[in-house]
């Protein structure tokens, strides 16, 4: 039995949505709404210490983080496998989940709020909202201040601009080589890469690679064409906040073509 608890637009729970679905593993959701700081509850820290989602629970046992949980729910259902066959392949695999993990999550995280998370958050009175940033790890509390309150001014958007940027060219090198990122089969690289890129589809900012990067176009193109898009991460992100990412992301737009064309 597998119990997944998880929110619609968390880019690191569809991440863990789409290799169920790909791998046809059953699981029962638990939603939990960090836009309403569910994840700060008792109940739920005794699930997850870190206040994040996803957390995965299987025959008793919480896995915590969204690439170890991956790998692990790869492990245990064995067939259908999406890790390499071969060690260096693997390792390259790897290089994608670190780069991920490490830098272009937190740039996927800026640029959700100061576009997207933002106008939740400031519907909230003011000591709530300043009670879910007290709730925030230490180190990125004044950050997220920022996201909320600066919007599209705060100067973290510059950087996580920049850090897609970086990733979206390293993989137009990478998919010149090869049909999938590590390779001709589809892995769990791919898997990992799938809602980020989708997060900057919603937003209305495919103009990022569509002329200049074809080869992440065509990755693109073919990841939208998977069962496992649909099921794992369209389908469980409501109509209007769709339609919500798609239009606050059109009149962001032009600040983000901004500093890209600043690069």
């Amino acid at each position: 039995m597998f119990d997944l608890y998880d929110h619609a637009t968390s880019v690191c729970s569809a991440k863990v949505r789409v290799l169920l679905a790909e791998k046809n593993i059953p699981f029962t959701g638990h939603f939990v709404d960090i836009l309403a700081g569910d994840q700060f509850t008792p109940a739920y820290r005794k699930i997850n210490p870190r206040a994040v989602v996803p957390a995965l629970v299987h025959d008793g046992n919480t896995i915590i983080e969204s690439t170890v949980i991956n790998e692990y729910l790869d492990d245990v259902v064995a067939d259908t496998p999406l890790k390499p066959d071969d060690a260096h392949r693997r390792a390259t695999m790897r290089v994608w989940t670190k780069l991920i993990d490490e830098k272009l999550h937190d740039a996927c995280t800026v640029v959700t709020y100061v576009v997207q998370h933002r106008h939740k958050l400031l519907e909230l009175d003011r000591a709530k909202l300043e009670q879910m940033l007290q709730n925030t790890d230490a180190f990125v509390r004044d950050r997220k201040r920022s996201w909320v309150l600066d919007g599209l001014s705060s100067p973290d958007l510059k950087k996580a601009v920049q850090a897609f940027h970086q990733s979206i060219s390293e993989m137009e090198l990478a998919l010149k080589q090869s049909q999938w990122l590590t390779g001709d089969t589809y892995t769990l690289a791919d898997v990992a890469m799938t809602p980020y890129i989708n997060r900057l589809a919603m937003l209305s900012f495919e103009d990022w690679w569509r002329e200049e990067k074809p080869e992440v176009t065509r990755w693109f193109d073919a990841i939208r064409l998977r069962p496992s898009f649909q099921t794992a991460v369209m389908d469980h992100i409501p109509a209007a906040t769709q339609e919500q990412m798609r239009d606050r992301g059109e009149a962001a737009w032009p600040e983000i073509k901004t500093l890209l064309d600043a690069l």
